[in-house]
């Protein structure tokens, strides 16, 4: 698909967003080709205001056997709604909202930073055995020909604060094509459609921290989120009309986990932990 035509509008705010996301005229441009589900790409217009966005309807999603309850654009927004629970803002503002084929998820398109040569970018791979400073080693991985490489990701804050939000959303599909560096430096991470299964379903390329410690940052965002998790909580309201009371009781226990161990999380050993293909 063609990069969008830039909409000039004045710099909204995330409030402001939502309510254009929500109440907007959703117009329908185009299809962003090579995903499993439609993802349709759009510009929402409301009162002087117009932004482009995704909108992703339910009508389009695919049947998973092991995400049976609810729907995956409900899934989406629950992202949003704890990424916003966090402070760090990491999921672009999200609704759920009926559009031209049916109730969606309609979510702000970022337009992601180029690299340029003097930027490595955020993943890469490496013929070395160890990681270079700056960089953490994820998995070494066959390149072709009899050969391989180390996969490794940088050693970022950014997206540090993300691998700690897929372990408490339980990110069942964290690749490097939903890793969205905007040109302001802000990281968004995109598509959470299989995300708050009650089973442990974390699959990510974020694995460089795995055991270590996390930073106190962390610890402080964990604290003030177990807290907007007790029952009958503002944020507790809103996930009930997103995912299932079992989902949201298992998402209270990966939040205490974290909070017991102190670590950022490994592997389990029982699933998959790097998501196929990668990006």
């Amino acid at each position: 698909m063609p990069a969008p035509e830039r909409i000039p509008t004045r710099r909204l705010t995330d409030a402001e967003l939502i309510t254009l996301l929500g109440k907007g005229q959703l117009t329908v441009l185009g299809q962003v080709r090579g995903a499993s589900n439609a993802v349709l790409y759009c510009s929402v217009a409301h009162e002087g205001d117009q932004v482009h966005c995704v909108y992703k309807p339910v009508a389009g999603e695919q049947p998973l056997w092991d995400f049976p309850d609810g729907t995956l654009a409900q899934r989406e927004v629950a992202a949003y709604e704890v990424s916003e629970a966090t402070g760090w803002g990491l999921v672009p503002p999200t609704v759920l909202r009926d559009g031209p084929y049916g109730q969606g998820m309609c979510q702000l398109w970022i337009e992601a930073a180029g690299t340029d040569g003097d930027d490595p970018g955020l993943l890469a791979l490496v013929e070395d055995e160890e990681p270079g400073e700056g960089w953490k080693p994820v998995v070494r991985a066959e390149v072709g020909e009899g050969r391989t490489a180390l996969l490794v990701h940088a050693d970022d804050p950014r997206l540090r604060r993300l691998a700690v939000l897929d372990a408490v959303i339980n990110n069942g599909d964290r690749k490097g094509g939903h890793l969205l560096p905007a040109p302001d430096g802000r990281l968004y991470g995109i598509d959470h459609g299989v995300t708050f299964n009650a089973d442990d379903k974390l699959r990510t390329l974020l694995w460089g921290w795995a055991g270590e410690a996390l930073p106190a940052e962390a610890v402080e965002v964990l604290d003030r989120l177990a807290a907007e998790l007790e029952p009958g909580a503002p944020l507790v309201t809103r996930l009930g009309e997103l995912i299932t009371a079992a989902e949201i009781e298992a998402l209270r226990a990966r939040v205490a986990g974290l909070r017991g161990t102190g670590l950022h999380r490994e592997p389990s050993g029982e699933w998959p932990s790097i998501p196929w293909p990668p990006v």
